[in-house]
C-alpha cells in the first residue's frame, strides 16, 4: 500500500469509530464472545485467536509491517480526542487535554520496525548474523490510569517486533480499552494483516490476569500497574517485563533557574492530575531558595495550602495516615481528580487555573513518602542541595524509577545523575519530557525498572537469534 491508500484506509477506520462508539461509556456493559474485533469471553480464547494470528504475521514481510504501523499511527491520530474522551468518561480520573497529548505521543514517538536493526560479523572463521526476533503470544496487564496510551504503545511496539498480544486491561477502563483493541485491530486488517493480533476479554478480573500470566501459549509477559501485580508476574514462572510504581523527587538548589523550576514541576507534577507514575511526587529544595520556589509555583497554577488546614487536606486524602517517613492508605476517590474537587471538600473555592495544591512540610511527612497519584505536591526543605540529594534517594523508595533536579551546579547534577540510579533522570525540566513529551527520546508508558529494561521499545519485546556460517561470506 502506498502512503495515499494508508491515508485513506485510516479514514475509513476512524470514520467507522466514531459512529460506532457511544456519546458516554456505558457503566457495566454486557458484552459476549460475539463482539470480535480482538474481543473474546475467555483468556483461553484470546490467547488461542491471538497465537493463530502469529502464525499468520510471521509470514508477512517487513515491509507489509511497516505499513501496518504506519496505517496505525495514521488512523490513531484524528482518534486522540474521543479515546481520551472515553476514558475520562469511564475512569473519572486525569484531565482530558493531557490524556489527549498522552495518545498523541505515543502515538507519534513510540518507535516502530526500524529499530530492529541486525548485526553481523566477520571473521577467519565465517560469518555471524545476529537478528531480533518475536517471541510470540505477549501476554500485556494494563492499568486504568493510562488505559489508552499503554495499550497503544504496547500495541505498536509489539507488533513492530512481530509479536501478538493479548490484553487483560483494568476492569475500571474496560470499556474504552476494548474501543481501542477493536479499533487496533480494524486498521491492522484493513491495511492487510491478519485479524486478532491484539486480543483481548469482554469482562477482565483479577483471577482472568493470573490466567494469562500462566497461559502456556503466552510466551513474555508485560506488565503497567501496581507492585502486587509487578510481584505475581515475577513469580509466574515466565519472563517478565514489569512496570511498577515511583515516588519521583524533584530537587531544586539555588543555582536553578526558580522560575522556569517552578513552572516545569507544577506542570510535571499536575499533568494528567498526577497519575502517571513518572510525575513529580515531592519536591526537595535548599532552604535558602525555597520561599523563591514556592513562589514561583504559586504564579504558575499551585495553591498553597495554609497549616491550619493541612491536617484536614490529609484526613481527606489518607484514608489511613502513617507515622514519620512513613507510607499512608491513599483515599482512591481522590485519584486523578482535579484539585479544585479536593479543595471544594475542604470547604476552599478554587477555579480551574488551579494545577494543584502545594503542601509545605517537615522531610519525614507521609506526603513526601507516599505515591499520592493525586495533584497533591509536598514541598520540604533541607539546608543545602547534598542533603537534598540525600532526602530524594531515601524518599524515592528505592523504585529506581524516576527522578529529577533543577540546578546549574554540573557537579551536583552528575551526583544526583549517578546515585539516584533511576530509569529516568531529568534536569531542568518537568519529568514528562523523560518520555518525550517537549523532550528527547521515545516515548513509552511501560517504564520497567524492577526488571531493568526502561522505556520500552520494540526490542524489548524481541529475542535475539544467531546464525553462524562457518568458513565462508568473509570478503576482505
Amino acid at each position: 500500500m502506498n502512503p495515499e491508500q494508508i491515508r485513506r484506509v485510516a479514514e475509513l477506520i476512524a470514520k467507522q469509530i466514531v459512529a460506532e462508539t457511544p456519546q458516554r461509556a456505558p457503566a457495566a456493559p454486557a458484552v459476549s464472545s460475539g463482539v470480535g474485533d480482538g474481543v473474546f469471553s475467555t483468556i483461553d480464547e484470546a490467547a488461542k485467536a491471538a497465537r493463530e494470528a502469529f502464525f499468520a504475521m510471521d509470514r508477512i514481510t517487513l515491509e507489509q509491517r511497516i505499513t501496518i504501523i504506519e496505517a496505525l499511527r495514521q488512523t490513531l491520530r484524528p482518534q486522540a480526542e474521543p479515546l481520551a474522551r472515553q476514558a475520562i468518561e469511564e475512569t473519572e480520573l486525569g484531565r482530558l487535554d493531557h490524556k489527549i497529548q498522552k495518545n498523541l505521543l505515543v502515538t507519534n514517538k513510540t518507535p516502530g520496525p526500524e529499530e530492529l536493526v541486525p548485526t553481523a560479523r566477520s571473521g577467519d572463521k565465517g560469518l555471524v548474523l545476529i537478528e531480533p526476533a518475536p517471541y510470540g503470544v505477549i501476554g500485556a496487564i494494563t492499568p486504568c490510569t493510562n488505559p489508552t496510551s499503554t495499550i497503544i504503545c504496547n500495541a505498536l511496539g509489539m507488533l513492530s517486533a512481530g509479536n501478538t498480544a493479548v490484553f487483560n486491561v483494568h476492569p475500571t477502563a474496560k470499556n474504552v480499552s476494548m474501543t481501542t483493541v477493536q479499533l487496533l485491530n480494524r486498521t491492522i486488517v484493513a491495511a492487510g494483516g491478519p485479524p486478532n493480533t491484539l486480543t483481548c476479554i469482554a469482562e477482565p478480573t483479577i483471577k482472568s490476569a493470573g490466567e494469562l500470566m500462566h497461559h502456556p501459549l503466552v510466551r513474555l509477559l508485560v506488565v503497567t500497574g501496581g507492585g502486587g501485580v509487578v510481584k505475581a508476574a515475577m513469580n509466574s514462572g515466565k519472563r517478565a517485563i514489569c512496570a511498577g510504581p515511583g515516588n519521583p523527587p524533584a530537587v531544586v538548589d539555588p543555582t536553578a533557574n526558580i522560575e522556569h523550576a517552578g513552572r516545569d514541576i507544577v506542570f510535571g507534577h499536575s499533568f494528567d492530575n498526577n497519575v502517571i507514575c513518572v510525575d513529580e511526587k515531592e519536591v526537595i529544595v535548599v532552604d535558602s531558595c525555597a520561599d523563591a520556589l514556592i513562589s514561583a509555583m504559586t504564579r504558575a497554577g499551585a495553591f498553597l495550602i495554609n497549616p491550619g488546614d493541612l491536617h484536614r487536606l490529609e484526613k481527606a486524602i489518607f484514608t489511613k495516615g502513617a507515622g514519620p517517613k512513613g507510607h499512608a492508605t491513599v483515599n482512591r476517590d481522590y485519584v486523578g481528580k482535579n484539585a479544585s474537587v479536593i479543595l471544594k471538600d475542604l470547604g476552599i473555592s478554587a477555579g480551574p487555573e488551579v494545577m494543584c495544591i502545594l503542601a509545605e512540610v517537615p522531610n519525614d511527612h507521609p506526603l513526601v513518602w507516599t505515591e499520592q497519584m493525586m495533584p497533591v505536591l509536598p514541598i520540604t526543605r533541607v539546608r543545602n542541595v547534598h542533603e537534598a540529594i540525600d532526602l530524594a534517594i531515601e524518599c524515592e523508595g528505592h523504585n529506581f524509577h524516576t527522578a529529577s533536579m533543577h540546578s546549574h551546579d554540573l557537579a551536583a547534577l552528575s551526583k544526583m545523575a549517578r546515585r539516584c540510579n533511576c530509569s529516568i533522570f531529568i534536569k531542568n525540566g518537568p519529568c514528562v519530557a523523560g518520555l518525550g513529551h517537549n523532550g528527547e527520546g521515545y516515548s513509552s508508558f511501560t517504564i520497567a525498572s524492577p526488571t531493568g529494561e526502561g522505556l520500552t521499545s520494540p526490542l524489548s519485546f524481541s529475542r535475539w537469534r544467531r546464525c553462524t556460517m562457518v568458513d565462508h561470506f568473509r570478503i576482505v
